[in-house]
Parts: structure tokens; C-alpha cells; sequence
């Protein structure tokens, strides 16, 4: 398999294992919260300026930390304050439910998103510039792909430097657009010991076929053919991980195959019971039943 890791990462333009460490943040802004205090933060990731909320519970010592990777849901004003209960849908608001569980939590804007947008007066769906970062970087032999996962990476570097936090407990968890950067990053990360990727397990293959849309960082050319998502789960192998499905979601409809496929890597490894699937009625946005299911795993296996 760290054949199949290396292929997956040289193609995406990711050099393993991820070497960057200490990776030092600004604290622009302090607000305590009701079990925990949360921080505004910046820091450089390869060159790009990344804001983040980094929520820190009352009591630090031997923290579990999770990185939460926000949702797409056409609204590129919103990113790391939707994760954090200060906009959006409070069914995304995974974050303080972590941090009053004891989770250092850190929530970034992704690339396009929130402060991370050439204009930050457009509200919604600001289609051009992700449209860009996307092209631009194709016609140049990169993809969009390499640069959420190096700041996903990065990420995972920040809370593994926190000397609070538990190295042995770094998760990641993530919803739709979050939940495909989820499957890349525990597929290429081995620090990460536990996942939850929601509403997004479903392969290049199905969409494909059924006409299903592909979210532009999952634009890798040359990917599908040789690899498809079943082969990112594989990976995440013989770490924890919880995909999370619906039966009217196109884009997790073929997550039961996925992990039928998947799954005899976890049985190979013994240990057929940390893949985990939750397949519920309903369309792609989160219930009231889906998010606390969530958040009960990620505190029950981190």
C-alpha cells in the first residue's frame, strides 16, 4: 500500500512523508466561549496567507485534536465561522460541540473561501475565482487538488505542534466538500489516526455515469483510470474511519460499495471494525440525527 500512497501523492504533486513541523501562527484575536476560548489565527502555508479558528478547551493537557474541514454548499463567504457556530447552518457548527468535549479544534478557510477570496464583498456562490484557481493551475501542470491538501497538511502540522495535544489522537472530519478533502488527507497522512468523511463518499466512476457534478479540487487529471475513491479508503487503512451516507445523496450513492471494496483491506489488517459506514434516509444536507451521530463517534474513537 505505500506504493499506492506514493503514486496517489507524486500524481497530485504532494512529496511524502510531510515534512513541515513547528508551524508558527499569529493570534489576531482572543473570545472566551462557554467551555472554551476561541482564537482568530494566521499563518503562512507554502507561501499563502491561511485564517483559521483555533478553539482551545478550559482544560489542556493530552488534547485530542481534530481538523475540520469546512462544506462548499455554493456560499464562498462562509468557511471557518460556519464550523464554528458564528454563521451558516448550526448542523455544521461541529466545532464547539468538539472543543467542550475536550478537542483542540482547528477550523481554516479553505482556498476561495471566506477570507480567502480576492473580494470578500461577494456573498454566495463566487464561481470565477474557484473556477480560476482551478484552470489556472491546470494549464501549469498543477492542480487545486495540491494545494488543499498541503494546507490540510499544514494544518495537521499546526496541532501536531501544540504541545497540549495528544500527536497520537489528530483526526479529521469534514462534510461534502470538507468530507473529499477528508478522504485525499487521511489517504496521504498517516499522522492522522481518525476520519469522518460525510456525504461524499461516491466514486469518479458513478459520477461519471450518472451525470454527477465534480467539485474542482477533485479535478486531477490522469486519476481516474489508475485510482478512484474505494483506493483512498484502502489507504486510511488500518486507522479509523467513518463515512457517512444517505440514500437520496448523489453524491455518497455508491458508498456502500465503496466500503464492500475497501473493507477487505481493513480485514486484511484484522481489524474490520474501524471502518465504519451510517447510511440514513434523506438528501445531502445533515440532520439533526447525522450530526450528533458524528460528533458522538469522533468522541467515542479519537
Amino acid at each position: 500500500m505505500t506504493n499506492l500512497r506514493n503514486e496517489i501523492a507524486e500524481l497530485i504533486g504532494i512529496s511524502l512523508p510531510w515534512e513541515v513541523s513547528n508551524l508558527t501562527y499569529e493570534v489576531l484575536e482572543s473570545v472566551q466561549e462557554d467551555g472554551y476560548t476561541r482564537q482568530l489565527i494566521s499563518y503562512v502555508s507554502d507561501g499563502d496567507k491561511v485564517s483559521a479558528f483555533l478553539l482551545l478547551p478550559d482544560k489542556l493537557e493530552h488534547n485530542p485534536a481534530i481538523l475540520i474541514n469546512h462544506q462548499h454548499n455554493r456560499e464562498h463567504h462562509l468557511g471557518k465561522s460556519e464550523v464554528c457556530g458564528l454563521a451558516g447552518n448550526p448542523l455544521q457548527a461541529f466545532g464547539p460541540a468538539l472543543a467542550r468535549k475536550g478537542f483542540v479544534v482547528l477550523a481554516p478557510d479553505s482556498i476561495c473561501f471566506e477570507e480567502r477570496r480576492k473580494d470578500p464583498t461577494v456573498e454566495g456562490f463566487d464561481f470565477w475565482q474557484h473556477f480560476h484557481e482551478m484552470t489556472y493551475r491546470v494549464i501549469t501542470g498543477d492542480f487545486l487538488m495540491k494545494r488543499v491538501l498541503t494546507d490540510a497538511m499544514n494544518g495537521i502540522s499546526l496541532l501536531a505542534g501544540l504541545p497540549f495535544v495528544d500527536t497520537g489522537r489528530i483526526g479529521t472530519l469534514g462534510h461534502s466538500y470538507g468530507g473529499n478533502t477528508v478522504l485525499f488527507l487521511s489517504a496521504l497522512d498517516e499522522r492522522i489516526s481518525f476520519a469522518c468523511a460525510s456525504g461524499s463518499a461516491c466514486t469518479y466512476e458513478y459520477r461519471m455515469k450518472h451525470g454527477t457534478g465534480i467539485e474542482m479540487a477533485s479535478v486531477i487529471p490522469n486519476f481516474h483510470g489508475k485510482y478512484d475513491i474505494d483506493d483512498l479508503v484502502k489507504l486510511t487503512a488500518p486507522r479509523k474511519l467513518l463515512l457517512v451516507s444517505s440514500d437520496e445523496d448523489k453524491y455518497s450513492m455508491d458508498a456502500p460499495e465503496i466500503v464492500k471494496t475497501a473493507g477487505k483491506q481493513y480485514e486484511a489488517f484484522g481489524v474490520p471494525q474501524n471502518l465504519e459506514h451510517k447510511r440514513y434516509f434523506g438528501g445531502h444536507g445533515l440532520s439533526e440525527e447525522r450530526y450528533r451521530d458524528i460528533i458522538d463517534w469522533v468522541a467515542k474513537n479519537c
